[in-house]
């Protein structure tokens, strides 16, 4: 009894969302290694809608095995639009990522990708009235710091970046 406390407590602890993100990084740096591999050979909104497919039906069969569909009725019209939304922009993102991965170096590229984090920082204070804290704005200050590290000599990526569109197309 007092391991499942204790077990209780620790998952809705800090800890345990520390954990998450460290699964998280972990598993985007795994996702961003094979989806360049992934792109190499094949039209990337074709990879793209393979990946989802199969994101499809491995969180269907994870919702299903979990029983957590009974809330599909309780579903608000207004949850259901943005749910919508936050899918089709989901989607082009996604378009929009695995074009740049297929196109771009992936050291430069991952970075880019990250600025959404900074982005969405600064936008969740405006928009949403959200509490900015110090660590998340100095967090936020240093995300978009590395980006601006990484971004390096710009006339030369896009330079190689026009010749390989022009290759390929």
């Amino acid at each position: 009894m007092i391991a499942f406390k204790f077990l209780t407590f620790a998952l809705n602890s800090q800890i345990y969302v520390v954990a998450l993100c460290v699964a998280l990084s972990i598993v985007c740096f795994v996702d961003s290694n094979f989806a360049k591999q992934g792109v190499e050979n094949i039209n990337s909104n074709l990879a793209t809608a393979i990946r989802t497919a199969i994101i499809l039906i491995m969180l269907s069969m994870i919702v299903l095995a979990r029983g957590e569909t009974k809330g599909i009725g309780n579903l608000s019209k207004q949850s259901l639009f943005f749910l919508t939304i936050s899918a089709i922009v989901t989607g082009l993102s996604w378009l929009f990522c695995f074009k740049a991965i297929q196109l771009g170096n992936l050291s430069q590229v991952a970075p880019v990708d990250k600025l959404s984090v900074a982005l969405t920082i600064i936008l969740s204070v405006i928009f949403l009235g959200e509490h900015l804290s110090f660590k998340t704005a100095l967090g936020a200050l240093l995300l978009l710091q590395v980006h601006s590290l990484s971004c390096g000599n710009r006339k030369h990526r896009c330079r190689r970046c026009r010749e390989r569109l022009q290759s390929k197309y």
